[in-house]
Order: C-alpha cells, then structure tokens, then sequence
C-alpha cells in the first residue's frame, strides 16, 4: 500500500487518468445492485365515448374536444413521468373497458406510447354508450390480466348514458381493489351539445334528449338492450346537453375507495398521481454506471487541474484579472495619446 501511495505521488496525473479509464470501462458494464425500493405502473384509460366529441374545452387557446384534451392531457402526463416507470393505455366505451398492451416502460418506448395516445380516435369504440359503475369490474378484470399490478387513471366526462334510475344503477357496496384509482375529470359544467359525427368525422347532426331518455320497462335491464341510444338526430332546440359530472365521479370515486381530480390542466393530474400508492414494492436492479461515470469524470478534472487547484484557479483569476488591468491601461493611454495629437 505504501509504494502504491508513494507511485501515486510520482506519477499523479498517470494514476488518474488510468483511474479514470477503469471506471469509465466499468461503466460500459452497466453494472447494478438490486435494491428494494418503489415500482409505479399505470394504466392511463380514456374515454372514447360519443360526449367525448363535446367542444368544450381549449388548446392554446382554440377551442377543443374533450378528447383531444384528454389527448394532451395524457401525453404531457407520459412526458413527466421518470424513467423506469411503467404505463399502459386502456380504451373506454360502453361497460367495458380494453387495456392495448400490458404496461411498457416510459422512456424506452416512449415514441410507441405517444403514437398509441395519438391515434385515440371515438370511432375505435365498440358502443357509443358510456356506462361508468359497469366499467369498473371491468377495469379489475383488465389489471388481473397484467403480469404485474398497475394504478388505474381514468379520464372522463362522467356521463352516463343512457341516465341512471333504479333498474340500472350498478351497486357498488361490495366492490374491491380500487384502493389508490384515479378518476379524472375532463370538460366544462357549463355544458354543449354532442356532435353526431359519420365515419369520415364530420358533423352530421347533434344527439337529441331522446337518445339519452330512460327507457321502461325490463328492457332496461337486459345486457343487449343497456344503453341503446336513439338514432336521429335532434332539432334546433332538442340537443342533449353534456358537461362534466365532477360530483358524479366524485361520488363514485367515494363509493370504491378512490380519488377524484379535475383533469383541466396536467398539473393537477400530477399532483395527485404523486399521492397514488406505487403499484408495488420490489427488489429491483439499481445502476451503477452513472455513478462510475461519474467518478472518470471527477479523475479527470482532478488530472487536469493539477496537485493544487485551489491555488491554480485563483492565479488564473489574478492573471486574468492583470491582463484586463493593463488592457485597460493601454486603451487609456492610446486614448490620451490621440487627444494630445488632436490638440
């Protein structure tokens, strides 16, 4: 030890750049050790339902759908969320909703992920209904399937078309695993119309009350007919009117042991995503190389600097500083020079 100290002290600069050189192909390695910490995985879902055409919400200023907010909404979302962070994008329509691939790992494939919420698009909806209490079951059914637990984010308006009444409320006494979901909000409580749209997305029309009228009877009741939607369009003065049901979902959100949060802006999606419990718990693999790095990187400012840096960093100041001082003074006299000559 003392002769690798004593060649340490003759030969400085070589022994720190050889030091520098090991970590940095240490670091090529990739190294790590596991360590037990949080693992955060979601599962982002938007709702592709016909009120999600509603304008009635903004983009830089220009008004917007509510789905093109929740568009925005969720890929700012993905753009904030740190690297080793797991995701999934759900579709929901209908009583049902549709996980597209098991979660995915942000930064590596986050191209992927910002294509998949590009192309959200209500015509990939099986029902042009929206059937929120029955939704749920099938959001417990969708993360069963993953190969690892996953927090559920749900974005939506709210509405539940067709309306609620006795025969067709869900009851949620009894429902489990919603502890830590997110449901969020999107569009205004001031209310528009819903845009009937072809397949080709242009305005045709606007949804009429009657769309959305209660239906009688044990039709109501059976799984074929829940939430069958009149088909024509309505008048000048017939529209059905949509806006966000924030105590609605709130409600609901009491009712499963989960949390509500308006969904105008990514902040406050943010905020309470960090309230979220992480998904699970894990041993995991903890890099090293940045650390490694790190080190080669501190060997070679410390060769480069020299055996006192301190010292050489304020003779360069002083330095510095005299080659400013006379500058100055051979400006000063030029100055003075060519004034006397003027004179």
């Amino acid at each position: 030890m003392k002769k690798l100290l004593n060649y340490f002290k003759s030969n400085r600069d070589t022994a720190l750049l050889s030091g520098a050189l090991i970590f940095l192909l240490a670091a090529l390695l990739q190294p790590s050790i596991p360590v037990k910490h949080n693992i955060y995985t979601y599962l982002l879902i938007a709702d592709i339902s016909q009120s999600m055409n509603a304008v009635d919400m903004q983009i830089n200023g220009k008004p917007a759908t509510r789905i093109a907010h929740t568009q925005k909404l969720m890929s700012e979302t993905i753009s904030s969320l740190p690297c080793g962070t797991k995701v999934s994008i759900g579709l929901f329509a209908g009583n049902s909703v549709a996980a597209l691939y098991t979660p995915i790992e942000v930064c590596k494939n986050f191209a992927a992920i910002q294509d998949t919420i590009d192309h959200l698009d209500w015509r990939s909806a099986w029902s042009g209904n929206s059937r929120i209490r029955e939704s749920l079951y099938s959001i417990t059914r969708a993360v069963r399937g993953f190969p690892e637990p996953a927090q559920v984010v749900l974005i939506t308006d709210g509405e539940e078309a067709p309306k609620l009444h006795v025969f067709n409320t869900k009851d949620l006494t009894n429902f489990q695993g919603a502890d830590g979901w997110l449901l969020v909000g999107v569009g205004s409580e001031k209310g528009v119309g819903i845009p009937k749209l072809s397949e080709k997305n242009q305005v045709i029309g606007y949804w009429s009350n009657e769309s959305f009228a209660l239906q009688p009877g044990i039709a109501q009741i059976s799984e074929s007919t829940l939430g069958t939607r009149e088909d024509n369009v309505a008048g000048e003065n017939d529209r059905f009117i949509s806006k966000l049901d924030s105590e609605y979902l709130k409600s609901v959100a009491r009712e499963i042991g989960a949390n509500y949060v308006n969904g105008s802006n990514v902040h406050n999606l943010l905020d309470a995503m960090k309230t979220q419990k992480p998904a699970r718990r894990d041993i995991a693999p903890f890099d090293l190389s940045w650390i490694l790095a790190s080190l080669a990187a501190l060997l070679l400012l410390a060769a480069y600097l020299g055996k006192h840096p301190i010292k050489q960093i304020a003779e360069t100041l002083k330095l510095y500083k005299k080659n400013v001082l006379n500058e100055l003074g051979t400006e000063n006299a030029s100055t003075i020079a060519h004034d006397n000559h003027v004179n």
